[in-house]
């Protein structure tokens, strides 16, 4: 399976369709401590089941830390990223890899249907690079070993 063929969907049943997200009347504070828990470094805003934004590390460092406001009174809300880019399902991770890598986003929520189904993290890219060029790393020296077979 090279990259080009593998889907985000392929990526989500792998490793797991799990989101965690905030209202955007939660505090900032709640939101950190969320992606402390399960460390993460972005949480989805969500209202009513319904994408609204998304609050990531770097929105915590540019809009609060650097501006002295306190993360305990402060509204995600007020904090978030609101023009969310999303992908769906079916696109192949080499596109989205380059979204990432050309828009300089870390974490893409998922969307089928107008409903959130997951989230590609640029971890989650590298996971598939790298396990496909211990593949091929493997193929090689199976080849070079005179093993045909594999």
């Amino acid at each position: 399976m090279t990259m080009i063929s593998v889907s985000v969907k392929q990526v989500l049943d792998q490793k797991g369709h799990a989101t965690f997200s905030v209202a955007p009347t939660s505090s900032v504070f709640d939101a950190l401590a969320l992606m402390a828990e399960h460390d993460i470094g972005a949480v989805l805003v969500m209202e009513n089941d319904a994408l609204r934004g998304i609050f990531t590390e770097r929105d915590y460092a540019r809009k609060l830390v650097l501006k002295g406001i306190a993360s305990r009174t402060a509204l995600v809300g007020d904090m978030m990223t609101t023009n969310v880019q999303t992908i769906t399902p079916a696109e192949q991770l080499s596109a989205v890899m380059s979204t990432m890598t050309k828009k300089r986003f870390r974490h893409l929520p998922v969307v089928e249907d107008g409903k959130v189904v997951g989230m590609i993290t640029i971890g989650d890219v590298v996971k598939v690079v790298m396990e496909q060029q211990e593949a091929t790393i493997q193929q090689l020296s199976s080849y070079i070993a005179g093993d045909l077979t594999n």
